[in-house]
């Protein structure tokens, strides 16, 4: 990878390196601004370095006396919110909002006003366990995107836009077997207009109605047609990096306006603005089940209660009433199974590894899915391609069902089955390229990998 990039970068120009203070540089002015921000409290770089200082500094201290004049790194004006710096969580995340808005502010006046400012950040989005606010009923994000972001407010920018880049590794320690984060979240940010409006919660909300499910579909690379499949159409996000992709063009709505103002004439804080974004995500993965058949819907419905575990017989049956199927049925389509007054539904690994899809009377999107991730894990790509070219446009949901099911392990927290979910997804640009070269069973090419293919 670093020689790719180093064999794109021209040969003329001349890098450099400054040591500044964030909050008061001179070195952006004028200048075309991408940077990568401290991220509020995930690493502690400067005890890390430590580890390295003191070897460093006796080899070193005659030749760099300035650089190595001190015992240890320097660590106050590490603009990170770590709490046993500052006595307490709250003074350490004001010590960070107030200094990350001064950084922000000293950007914001000094960059080239004809091009925006491009902040990477990669901040994992959790809920909090904090009770939702009793006045609007809504679940809390985490401190670290919620602060992160308010500075970014403060410092008199606009969100206008937010591209997730694939720029965390796999093979790094953290992303080992783990739902780490794949991607970064650039945030594309110019200064608010002077002009800006101010606006009710409710034009809020009603914006976020209209405008997020759109952006929420085409960062799943799910664009209703060729024209508005957008730039992710070819490598859809990861179900991992889904909600805080989510942020981008939710935030963009709510920068927009100068205020946010609920029915009392209080600002919505950041904070309610993500959680609200966080609900209108929900709603939006929920109602994409309506595409669904009948026993994928019935699956979806126990999974999110029982996972594949165990569960009474006679609320399966309630439910599969609900859902417009039956448990013979759901049984008889490979599914399912029912013995001794209980149901569970079968591991991708206890799937038949015989079967044909072209065989099975009772296709559903359920055992798609799940196949395709039996195959994946068992025989890889390859065969998973093999695999998604017999079924042909019978896909078009598979990955739809994946996000789907990934949000729900997420929220369950069940890790091990939310990673096979996300590597499915993953796979899906890697599965489409060597489906397309297996060629298809039925002059109908899948239509999920066509359109990631173009």
């Amino acid at each position: 990878n670093m020689v790719k990039a180093l064999e794109l970068l021209p040969a003329t120009i001349r890098g450099e390196a400054w040591n500044a203070d964030a909050q008061s540089q001179s070195l952006s002015l004028n200048k075309l601004i991408s940077t990568d921000p401290p991220y509020y409290d995930n690493i502690g770089y400067a005890d890390l370095s430590d580890f390295f200082y003191v070897w460093l500094r006796r080899a070193l201290r005659p030749v760099f006396p300035d650089l190595f004049a001190t015992m240890a790194v320097p660590k106050a004006e590490e603009l990170v919110a770590t709490p046993y710096r500052h006595g307490n969580k709250a003074a350490a995340e004001r010590f960070f909002l107030e200094g990350m808005t001064q950084a922000l502010r000293r950007l914001a006046a000094q960059a080239h006003p004809a091009f925006p400012i491009t902040i990477y950040y990669a901040f994992k989005q959790q809920e909090t366990h904090e009770a939702p606010s009793s006045a609007n009923g809504v679940a809390h994000t985490s401190t670290g995107w919620e602060t992160f972001l308010d500075a970014v407010i403060r410092a008199g920018l606009s969100i206008t836009g937010t591209w997730p880049m694939r720029t965390e590794l796999a093979n790094r320690m953290i992303g080992q077997d783990t739902n780490a984060l794949a991607s970064s979240i650039v945030l594309v940010c110019r200064p608010r207009p002077a002009t800006a409006p101010v606006a009710s919660r409710r034009e809020f909300v009603a914006a976020l109605k209209a405008e997020l499910p759109r952006a929420i579909r085409t960062l799943q690379g799910l664009g209703s047609s060729a024209s508005d499949e957008g730039p992710f159409a070819a490598s859809a996000i990861a179900p991992v990096d889904l909600a805080q992709a989510a942020i981008g063009p939710g935030m963009a709505i709510y920068t927009r306006y100068a205020k946010v103002l609920d029915a009392a004439g209080n600002p919505v804080s950041v904070r309610e603005a993500l959680a609200l974004i966080n609900q209108v995500l929900d709603e939006t993965l929920a109602e994409q089940e309506g595409d669904f058949d009948p026993e994928t819907r019935w699956a979806l419905a126990w999974f999110e209660q029982h996972g594949f575990g165990e569960g009474d017989f006679g609320v399966a049956e309630i439910l599969s009433k609900a859902k417009n199927t039956s448990i013979e049925g759901m049984v008889a389509a490979g599914i399912l199974e029912s013995k001794r007054g209980k149901v569970r539904l079968l591991k991708p690994a206890e799937l038949p590894a015989t079967w044909d899809p072209a065989q099975d009377p009772r296709l559903t999107q359920w055992e798609i899915v799940h196949h395709l991730i039996r195959v994946l894990e068992s025989q890889g790509e390859q065969a998973a391609a093999e695999l998604a070219a017999k079924l042909g446009s019978k896909t078009d949901l598979a990955r739809e069902l994946a996000y789907r099911l990934y949000t729900i392990c997420e929220r369950k927290k069940r890790p091990a089955e939310a990673l096979a979910y996300n590597s499915l997804v993953q796979s899906f640009a890697e599965i489409a390229r060597l489906a397309q070269a297996h060629g298809p069973a039925s002059p109908t090419q899948p239509s999920l990998f066509a359109e990631m293919e173009e």
